[in-house]
């Protein structure tokens, strides 16, 4: 029987509704229904956009472009969790930039500022799309690298003490020299989040790139 029938977000038919019962009050009242059904719809989708940038400020360090402590732990979580289920290598580098507190003496705050904004955008151009990069408190920033052995992790380390070194700060022509003390340590199978942490902040000292 031709007529008109109600349809359910999953396309699935609700009821039709013979010709001879489309009346113009019915027409009218179809049509009203169909008008909030859009307006609900274009609320949800906003919803739903106003949601998922909540959830990257929440993420997200309010000075530097990069991930903040919280996604750094989460993303730690999945880097342990698929060692325990694939003995899939990885690393963390734990990365704390020297004298800070002496360019903030020295220059002042937004100085300081500057040399962590400028730190983050030297790692985030470094990482690969696999890794993750954050700035994980005050002076203090971590690369967690996907499928990456204890040897390759030095070697990345070393490149990425270098590589700080090699691109100093512009403060409008002065140019400040910057160096990184690195902790490196495997994620390994069984590990807990604050286990690999532990050992990246005992081999921090070690690691200290000063050449």
């Amino acid at each position: 029987m031709p007529g008109v029938c109600f349809v359910s977000d999953d396309a699935a038919i609700i009821a039709p509704i013979p010709d001879s019962e489309l009346t113009p009050a019915v027409r009218a009242a179809l049509a009203e229904y169909a008008d909030r059904n859009a307006l609900l719809r274009a609320a949800l989708a906003d919803t739903r956009a106003r949601v998922a940038d909540l959830e990257e400020l929440a993420d997200t360090d309010p000075l530097t472009p990069l991930a903040n402590r919280r996604r750094f732990l989460r993303e730690m979580e999945v880097a342990a969790a698929r060692a325990e289920r694939h003995g899939t290598p990885a690393a963390l580098l734990w990365i704390e930039l020297e004298g800070l507190k002496a360019i903030n003496d020295k220059h002042g705050h937004t100085a300081g500022d500057a040399a962590l904004i400028h730190v983050a955008r030297l790692l985030a151009g470094l990482v690969r799309a696999t890794d993750h990069v954050a700035r994980v408190g005050g002076d203090q920033f971590a690369l967690v690298l996907d499928h990456l052995d204890h040897n390759s992790a030095i070697e990345t380390a070393e490149r990425v003490g270098r590589f700080i070194q090699a691109n100093p700060l512009d403060l409008g022509g002065n140019y400040v020299i910057l160096t990184a003390a690195i902790g490196i340590a495997t994620i390994l199978p069984g590990d807990r989040v604050d286990d690999v942490l532990a050992r990246a902040h005992r081999n921090v000292k070690v690691a200290r790139l000063e050449n």
